[in-house]
């Protein structure tokens, strides 16, 4: 979406189970400053200005007020802990947060410049608000290993990606690993199918197999069925 509306990079939020609200809207660093106010003090020099302690996260950055809408990706929101997908929905809805840090100092600093998600050049933040003037577009990833609650799923557009074909798997590999891996590893591909068809197996698995017997010389395995069988085990098998 990002390439074809010509949106600019994607902004990437890789979700965990320590991921707060606030990892992901901004960080600031009251320690670093501490210590750089009591050197500046020692040194008799002038005290670096509070926005070079504040660092916009993934989400903050896509909610500034940008000419066209940012693309955010929040990859793997299920890892998230409970409480982070009702922390989201007023900050998506609102389109907007406070950093408190700038509001306490509002009417001395209007307008603080602070730093970005993925950018050289920082931005201006003014009376410690940020609204953004397009919403941005949110893409969250999830391998359905958690329930999310119906507050949040409203505000969801749901789509469910089925297991790709064989015609979609040969796409995947010649995308991947070029048009001559694909030509050398129909077996590889139908030894996949008919394993997922079994239990579940990871689309990456096949990349991953096809890549390896076509380099034995890197596994030491010189069958290459063997080395296919090595690689194509079923994810929830036991060991």
């Amino acid at each position: 979406m990002a390439h074809e509306l010509g949106l600019g990079p994607v902004l990437r939020w890789p979700i965990t189970s320590r991921t707060t609200l606030q990892d992901g809207l901004y960080r600031y660093d009251a320690i670093a400053r501490l210590q750089d106010a009591n050197l500046a003090k020692h040194q008799q020099r002038p005290v670096a200005d509070i926005g070079k302690y504040v660092q916009l996260g993934p989400l903050g950055t896509a909610l500034l007020p940008t000419e066209r809408p940012q693309v955010l990706l929040i990859d793997e929101v299920d890892k998230s802990d409970v409480d982070l997908p009702n922390d989201l929905l007023n900050v998506l809805e609102e389109g907007e947060y406070l950093i408190p840090e700038l509001v306490r100092i509002a009417d001395s600093h209007e307008s603080v410049q602070v730093g970005l998600e993925r950018a050289a050049a920082p931005a201006p933040i003014r009376r410690g608000t940020v609204r953004c003037h397009a919403f941005p577009i949110v893409v969250m990833t999830s391998n359905g290993e958690r329930e999310f609650p119906p507050a949040f799923l409203r505000r969801c557009l749901r789509l469910d990606i089925v297991e790709p074909d064989s015609r979609r798997l040969e796409a995947i590999v010649s995308a991947h690993l070029g048009e001559e891996a694909l030509a050398a590893s129909a077996d590889i591909l139908q030894q996949f199918l008919q394993r997922r068809s079994t239990g579940e197996l990871a689309t990456d698995q096949l990349l991953n197999a096809i890549f390896l017997t076509m380099h034995p010389d890197q596994t030491g395995v010189a069958d290459r069925r063997e080395l296919a069988e090595l690689v194509l085990k079923h994810l929830s098998a036991t060991y």
